[in-house]
């Protein structure tokens, strides 16, 4: 476990929430994608945790600020669609000026939540990363047919009861990983819904499920990004 600091910053013109170890690294980096309710406490948590397991993490804000409540649906939807045109260009704008600090060694993932979850896809089609992790990744079958572009080992994390993603979506995720060639691992947590890694929503998480997606994120991380034998 590293001892960790963090702050408001902003990389590449894009506002966030960096957290780094102490010290001088280089690290290897993560973006850290949110869900659609925006860039919120929950979201910085995770990118805390995540350094103080070694890494620079940054947690972009793609909605410029706005968040939504927990719960709010009709205005994370609209919060969605406010930024949706400009979301990808930020994300792009936040991973380039984070591979490019200092402190970064040059090994670069990603791993996102929801929304988010479609996000670290996409970031992954259009940057040549090392490592991509999706949970619960609403709305990824758009990205489908583009996986082709992406070169990525891919970890995916779900529940088998998240409504929000339609039946046959997860399969046809793990076909086209096979298709081209990735290196990935799909789980599937049973009794769990969608959202089963937040903690801050009691009826969403599933703290063994949760438990268990973090020992996984964190040792397909270590392998990719650090060389590290996974656990």
């Amino acid at each position: 476990m590293y001892y960790n600091i963090s702050m408001t910053a902003k990389l590449g013109g894009v506002a966030g929430h960096l957290a780094s170890p102490a010290g001088e690294g280089p690290w290897p980096a993560l973006i850290v994608i949110h869900e659609w309710w925006g860039l919120d406490e929950q979201t910085r948590s995770i990118a805390e945790r995540l350094a103080g397991e070694g890494y620079l993490a940054f947690a972009p804000d793609l909605f410029d600020g706005e968040l939504a409540a927990l719960g709010d649906d009709h205005k994370a939807m609209s919060l969605v669609q406010r930024h949706a045109s400009l979301a990808g260009e930020r994300l792009l704008a936040a991973h380039d000026a984070l591979r490019a600090l200092p402190k970064a060694s040059g090994k670069i993932g990603s791993v996102g939540f929801c929304f988010g979850g479609r996000m670290s896809l996409i970031l992954g089609v259009n940057r040549p990363l090392d490592a991509v992790c999706t949970f619960y990744g609403g709305g990824m079958d758009s990205v489908f047919g583009q996986l082709s572009r992406l070169k990525a080992p891919v970890l995916g994390l779900f529940g088998d009861k998240d409504v929000s993603i339609p039946p046959g979506t997860i399969e046809e995720f793990e076909r086209l990983l096979s298709q081209n060639g990735n290196v990935h691992e799909i789980k599937v947590y049973q009794n769990s819904g969608h959202a089963f890694f937040r903690d801050s929503d009691p009826q969403a998480y599933r703290p063994a499920a949760s438990e268990d997606a973090w020992i996984r994120a964190t040792a397909f991380f270590a392998q990719h990004l650090r060389g590290a034998s996974a656990r």
